[in-house]
């Protein structure tokens, strides 16, 4: 899964300066009454102050992403540390406005991000920021330096992660799997929960239970009604994962026999393809059956036929969007971006997109291989920087996504219309070639091993945090409890018995970097609302699979008028903007799917499902 890093991210999401506004407030003013007025003009003043901090602070961030060595890490932590302290102090002066009457329903809204967007509040005890921004730069900085190991040999991250989805061996899938989890997990445990603890109190200094608490209030909804939307959501889908994790533990039964995988109860996490299990796509060929598995062609092998590099891919992505009528990229994001991983020093090659200026200067940050994951990867984070542009108009507080599952769904949106049809239109694949609708099972199954099997996973990973953020995790039971959830929800577990120690959780990229799961759920949910909202703008009739909307002018117009309003109004609006409707749905994941799914049910019958 991808982050990204823009201006509104770095500054109502980490740090908005505050201690001059506060000084600068004249000292009969301390006493009166706040106003109306009086919130406005603090607000004014924060988004101008959180602005201009952004755009060096993003620079340095890059810098240190791109660079990684102790310097670049204190020098990020210093100014994460500053951005913190102004931040809480920032999130503090927000909260005494937002009982005041006469207050617009803008400035409410502003008020409420302003006291509620921050990932991880530090306390206004001395110290606390700087503690807290030292600790969480060093558990990103053990994670972009971790390696597991391959026939007892170093491997990094990226291309353990690669090797993951190749091998096929068990013995070695489990050396790479503990590995990777013993090596870069255990060694944050212990500053994980103090991490959490300091933010914790930070959050409780803002009116908020815990942290957990405070992300699901960022909804337009309370953090209850959050919730329950969410496990909404997990039901109308569940039926769809339930049938493939049936169906995937039978070939894998089939090729690994009993002594690996049994034919009942859940399945070995490291035999799915993935570090993490979380998409399942890498194993296509051991769950692929005869005649109905095979969907004609191969992207990967499309991609080195026709001698793609790093860079034709990504001018490859931009052209999908030119199609549909937005600007080229700007010269600066050639420039600029890391689309290799450089051989001389050490980055995070996590994909991220960024937008250091909030005015051309975006940028994607990848270590590009050429297959068919990273293409479809390159769309999804230029959705993220058209997104960016789109709404750079807006107010500094609107500068984000409608929600954060909105600004994940964009690019995954577009790379669901990266169908055989448009695989011709770009001349990757012949004409000739494209497969017919015998082969539609094979496609469909093919992308339900990735956008099905992540749902779980999706869900489960912020529930394990809010269990920790509310203490009813607790620190030493960290590790069994993240095993737990993930046999509950992904019916899957790990290959080895782990060590009291463990701290698997810390082998995601998401737990050490503090980056909210949940929109990734959402953002696989709202996929495939936005695309067959699209398919249908675009007068597609056809199964809705099989639908390209690639070089429709009218889907872009109507995207883009979604994608400008930025987080201005509440995301129903956004989503009523494009789709017509102000409720996420799954129907449209569920309609995508249903005939792989009646061709799931057959092939289970018999068989004992679930785990």
């Amino acid at each position: 899964m991808i982050i990204r890093t823009s201006v509104a991210a770095l500054a109502f999401a980490l740090a908005v300066p505050t201690a001059a506004l506060a000084e600068e407030a004249a000292p009969q003013a301390a006493a009166a009454k706040p106003t109306a007025a009086d919130a406005e003009a603090f607000v004014a003043a924060a988004e101008k102050e959180g602005f201009d901090y952004t755009v060096s602070a993003s620079r340095v961030f890059w810098i240190n992403s791109t660079y990684l060595t102790d310097d670049t890490n204190a020098l990020a932590a210093e100014v994460g540390a500053k951005g913190t302290e102004m931040q809480v102090r920032f999130a503090l002066e927000a909260a005494k406005y937002k009982d005041v009457p006469g207050l617009s329903e803008e400035t409410r809204r502003k008020l409420d991000k302003l006291r509620g967007g921050i990932v991880l509040p530090a306390p206004t005890t001395e110290g606390a920021a700087a503690e807290l921004n030292t600790i969480a730069t060093e558990l990103q900085s053990i994670y972009g330096k971790g390696k597991g190991t391959l026939d007892g040999k170093p491997v990094s991250g990226s291309d353990i992660e690669a090797a993951m989805g190749d091998v096929r061996d068990p013995a070695k899938l489990k050396e790479m799997w503990v590995s990777w989890h013993d090596n870069v997990g255990a060694p944050m445990k212990d500053d994980y929960a103090r991490m959490v603890e300091i933010a914790n109190q930070g959050a409780r200094e803002l009116g908020f239970k815990n942290v957990g608490a405070m992300w699901r209030g960022q909804y337009d909804m309370s953090a209850d009604e959050f919730a329950a939307l969410t496990e909404k959501l997990w039901q109308q889908v569940k039926p769809l994962y339930d049938d493939l994790h049936c169906y995937t533990r039978t070939k894998l039964n089939e090729k690994y026999g009993d002594a690996v995988q049994p034919k009942t109860g859940p399945i070995r996490a490291d035999l799915l393809g993935n570090m993490w299990a979380q998409e399942w796509g890498n194993i296509y060929d051991v769950v692929a059956p005869a005649g109905a598995g095979d969907i004609g062609y191969d992207v990967t092998e499309l991609l080195k036929a026709k001698n793609y590099d790093p860079l034709k891919m990504v001018k490859g992505g931009e052209g999908f969007f030119s199609s549909l009528g937005f600007s080229p990229l700007p010269e600066t994001f050639w420039q600029r971006s890391q689309f290799v991983k450089p051989q001389d020093r050490e980055v995070v090659c996590h994909a991220s997109a960024w937008d250091i200026d909030n005015k051309d200067d975006i940028r994607i940050k990848m270590c590009i291989k050429v297959n068919a994951d990273d293409f479809t990867t390159i769309h999804h984070e230029l959705g993220h920087n058209y997104y960016q542009r789109a709404y750079n108009k807006q107010d500094p507080l609107h500068l984000d996504g409608a929600n954060d599952g909105f600004h994940e769904a964009i690019g995954d949106m577009v790379a669901l219309s990266i169908t055989p049809d448009y695989l011709v239109e770009i001349g990757l694949l012949d004409k000739a070639k494209v497969p017919g609708a015998d082969k539609d099972l094979g496609l469909l199954l093919r992308q339900g091993m990735d956008k099905l099997a992540f749902l779980p996973f999706g869900l489960l990973v912020d529930r394990w945090r809010w269990g920790v953020f509310d203490g009813s995790i607790k620190p030493a039971d960290y590790n069994d409890a993240w095993t737990a959830l993930r046999l509950q929800y992904q019916g899957i577990v790990p290959p080895a018995e782990r060590p009291a120690d463990a701290f698997d959780p810390g082998a995601k990229y998401h737990i050490p970097g503090n980056t909210p799961y949940t929109r990734y759920f959402l953002a696989r949910i709202l996929q495939f609302q936005f695309y067959k909202a699209a398919c249908d703008i675009a007068g597609w009739k056809g199964p809705l699979h099989r639908c390209s909307f690639y070089g429709n002018k009218e889907v872009g117009n109507r995207l883009n008028a979604m994608l400008e309003m930025g987080a201005s109004k509440p995301w129903p609006d956004a989503l009523e903007a494009f789709t017509g409707t102000r409720e996420m749905d799954g129907t449209a994941l569920v309609e995508y799917f249903a005939p792989l799914q009646t061709w799931l049910k057959e092939q289970n019958k018999g068989k004992q499902c679930g785990w």
